[in-house]
């Protein structure tokens, strides 16, 4: 019987710890002169913290580089402000071990969660259990959810996906068949750029098309690449590209490049230059956006410190980052000012290389 229940409970941990593992092992040391860094001293002061939390920050997976970048973020808050914030979260995007995690934090009774949902739906579930147990909830990249405190967006949502079709439109000369790329079906960030881009389309640039479905690449570069591929096989007359989970670009570019239509083919979509940063010196990529995935770690848990120590939060609020400093609010969202666009002519800005 002894044998049977330490079978069980070794079991039960190895499961627990596949759900909701430690962050990833990739360099965790903020980069010297990041924008998180530039700020500390202002939002050490800003915080006013008069306790010490507990913040868990979660985010949609651990593994890819646009995650791996919040967690400098999320570490260089702890090291500012001596708050006990840390990062963790599955390292796949699965919306079932995301929920997994949270559940374990609730179990572990921290004083609030930080999470980037890979499915809004999924979690709206578990993260009314943890606002239930008096655990406040931030997120981002999830305007619209219901069971959370405040939601942080980097920028006005429909604005950012509006301005990716004008850049399409403009690279295509407004004519002909683009596909749209999300991370997941369900991620509403996504949803919402894709949408405002088509909306754009159909008003601005009657000629253009888009061709079949919103193609789901599950965050997942290699998955982009397949998909897009086949997509080529199967339609010469796509002329544009929008992507909208970091590695979707890059797996559309390296697909674009072997189909022999780097160049004819417009790219444009969010993603970071360390990972789309040679296609864009290649002319395969035209454009990429982006906003720091650092500051939006530590902008979250900005703004959990102040709420945990009585703050209310208004509009015009400041959390002491570029892009982050006069916020507007509208229901439970506060939105910013942080994108930035990358192409050919500031790809090499060392600054903008993370």
């Amino acid at each position: 019987m002894k044998k049977i229940v330490s079978l069980f409970l070794a079991l039960a941990m190895t499961v627990g710890l596949a759900a909701c593992g430690s962050s990833s092992t990739a360099s965790t040391a903020a980069p010297a002169g990041s924008k998180a860094e530039s700020a500390a001293a202002a939002s050490q002061a800003d915080t006013g913290a008069k306790k010490k939390f507990t913040i868990a920050t979660v985010p949609k997976l651990t593994s890819i580089a646009w995650f791996q970048r919040m967690e400098q973020g999320v570490k260089k808050y702890a090291a500012d402000t001596g708050m006990d914030a840390y990062y963790t979260g599955p390292a796949t995007g699965d919306a079932a071990l995301q929920a997994q995690c949270i559940e374990d934090l609730i179990a572990k009774k921290v004083d609030a969660i930080c999470v980037v949902p890979f499915s809004t739906e999924a979690l709206e579930p578990v993260l009314k259990k943890a606002r239930d147990a008096g655990i406040l909830v931030i997120s981002h990249e999830a305007a619209g959810m219901t069971n959370v405190d405040y939601d942080i967006e980097a920028f006005d949502n429909e604005a950012y996906g509006q301005h990716f079709m004008e850049k399409l439109g403009e690279l295509t000369g407004g004519k002909g068949e683009y596909i749209q790329e999300v991370g997941a079906l369900t991620s509403q960030s996504h949803k919402q750029w894709t949408d405002a881009a088509q909306a754009v389309q159909k008003s601005k640039f009657p000629e253009m098309k888009l061709f079949g479905d919103k193609i789901e690449s599950k965050d997942d570069q290699s998955v982009s690449y397949d998909k897009v591929k086949e997509v080529l096989k199967s339609n010469p007359n796509i002329v544009g590209i929008q992507g909208s989970a970091m590695g979707d670009v890059a797996g559309a570019a390296l697909a674009v490049e072997e189909a022999g239509l780097s160049g004819k083919i417009k790219i444009v979509g969010t993603s970071l230059v360390s990972v789309s940063g040679k296609y864009i010196k290649s002319s395969t990529i035209d454009m990429i956006s982006f906003w720091d995935p650092a500051d939006a770690g530590y902008a979250m848990n900005v703004l959990a410190t102040k709420i945990l120590n009585g703050e209310k939060v208004t509009d015009n609020m400041d959390l002491g980052l570029k892009g982050y400093e006069a916020m507007t609010l509208k229901d439970k969202v506060l939105t910013g000012k942080a994108w930035v666009d990358v192409d050919k002519s500031n790809v090499d800005d060392a600054s903008l290389n993370f």
